[in-house]
């Protein structure tokens, strides 16, 4: 693990971050935001009381004084060391292990990643509320359940709809319910445009080609890139235990966000007002869900023809403003390597949203600062002599997927800023993640990566919202 975690800080320094940014003390773990889902999902069924001993369970979990004080096999909980705690222990046994709890014939199971946060929190106190008694929880799952959770944010959204001609929409400004947080929107008409790159074009990919017609349905797209402010209400947004199970109300709150990570996921570069980092395109997609859940309005991630569609802003061509891209127009205009390197600290960090001018149509950093997660899998352009209508490819496998827009991180001459240009995803893009298995939710090595959301005019089925917001092949692979 430690030999890991030094691959991270070597990473990290080469690409600019100071090992003082990197090498922060963990965050404290919140016991009834983290822990407590965690032991009422998989433990607290069984092992509470009036029922531990009809069900085997030999003590209860349900209160503190209980849980710590653990039975004949060892202390439950060790405030300060997880090695010693017989909860955790427990926890990571082999299935075929007799004590594995929660044992082998149970549905419900820990994750890794929620395993090793039971070890953080032992290791910092084990804090856990005075007075406080756990009551068994049923975990939201796969298949039918998140069929129940997508019904019920359509019913939420096709209720709070409101019928608008594409000649009356007009940019917006909403705050996310229960925050302080606002985002911003800006309406995108539909049109039909030339997608991809002519052969000519100065530092051009064989990727952009051949040139299609596209047509695109109107959007409202973020005016913004998504932020800190706005992506951590999403990570450390609590789920409300008072809610009636299988109720409404609970199906809302259930939508799945990211587990907590061991660092702060900016490296120190800012949150706030910069933009979000380092989340995988299925992280990307739940925060859409998330927030379309908690607002009542759909969002997605755009397609890659949204996305280009938008930056161009009926252009044709290099760049949204033209095709000059001598070094004094493009750090006039973008967020590059060029102009956000420190020669004294040797950083490069990103900058805060809507530093530069935006494009024609209102979006700012459409090129640079981070580049932007789309809906699509990667795949080669086909030749067509039809106009394609609202073109995507979904992803059929972990990677490849698209990201456009270039970044901070791209050098002079800045290639990918362009309208057109793509780049795509790969296993290496979470390399140095120490989990095993390797998160879904965090991209360690992409820290040049963010997102940007759109709503589409018109409402979609039930069915087209689970295909947008679930990639299903957010696994890990080894690297070849």
């Amino acid at each position: 693990m430690k030999s890991k975690f030094t691959g991270i800080l070597a990473l990290w320094v080469a690409v600019g971050f100071s090992v003082e940014a990197a090498v922060k003390k963990p965050r404290k773990v919140d016991f009834v935001k983290e822990i407590q889902p965690i032991l009422e999902y998989n433990c607290v069924g069984c092992h509470r009381e009036g029922f531990a001993n009809e069900s085997g369970g030999a003590y209860r979990m349900d209160v503190k004084d209980l849980t710590f004080k653990g039975r004949r096999e060892g202390t439950g909980v060790v405030p300060g060391d997880h090695e010693s705690s017989t909860v955790w222990e427990f926890m990571t046994l082999p299935l075929d292990d007799e004590l594995v709890m929660p044992p082998k014939d149970k549905s419900q199971r820990p994750t890794k990643e929620e395993i090793e946060l039971v070890a953080l929190w032992i290791d910092q106190g084990a804090s856990w509320p005075d007075g406080l008694q756990l009551k068994p929880k049923k975990k939201i799952m796969e298949g039918e359940d998140e069929a129940k959770i997508i019904a019920a944010i359509h019913d939420k959204i096709s209720a709070n709809h409101k019928k608008v001609k594409e000649s009356s929409m007009k940019p917006y400004k909403k705050r996310i319910p229960d925050t302080l947080v606002d985002y911003e929107m800006v309406p995108i008409k539909g049109g039909t445009f030339l997608m991809g790159s002519p052969e000519g074009e100065k530092g051009r990919s064989e990727d952009e080609g051949p040139q299609r017609k596209v047509k695109v349905s109107p959007f409202w797209m973020g005016k913004y890139e998504v932020t800190w402010d706005e992506y951590h209400k999403f990570m450390y947004y609590g789920r409300n235990n008072s809610l009636k199970s299988g109720s409404s109300e609970y199906y809302l709150d259930a939508v799945a966000t990211p587990t907590k990570p061991y660092v702060n996921m900016d490296f120190g570069m800012g949150t706030g007002k910069h933009p979000a980092i380092c989340m995988t395109q299925h992280a990307a997609n739940k925060y859409c869900q998330w927030l379309s859940s908690k607002t009542g309005h759909f969002y997605r991630l755009p397609t890659e023809a949204e996305w280009e569609y938008a930056a161009r802003a009926g252009t044709t061509t290099a760049y949204s403003w033209g095709d000059k891209d001598d070094e004094t127009t493009l750090n006039a205009k973008t967020w590059n390597q060029k102009n956000v390197f420190d020669p004294i600290t040797f950083e490069s960090r990103y900058r805060p949203v809507g530093g530069k001018n935006p494009n024609p149509w209102g979006l700012y950093d459409i090129h640079g600062n981070v580049a932007e997660w789309v809906l699509d899998g990667y795949a080669p352009y086909k030749a067509s002599k039809d106009v394609l209508v609202n073109p995507w490819v979904k992803g059929t496998k972990p990677y490849p997927h698209v990201a456009r827009g270039g970044s901070f991180h791209d050098q002079i001459p800045l290639s990918k800023l362009r309208s057109a240009a793509r780049i795509f995803s790969g296993p290496q893009w979470k390399q140095q993640d120490p989990q095993l298995p390797k998160s879904i939710w965090y991209l360690t090595d992409a820290v040049f990566l963010g997102m940007r959301i759109v709503r589409p005019l018109e409402v979609p089925s039930k069915e087209e919202m689970k295909t947008f917001w679930n990639n299903e092949v957010e696994y890990d692979t080894p690297l070849d």
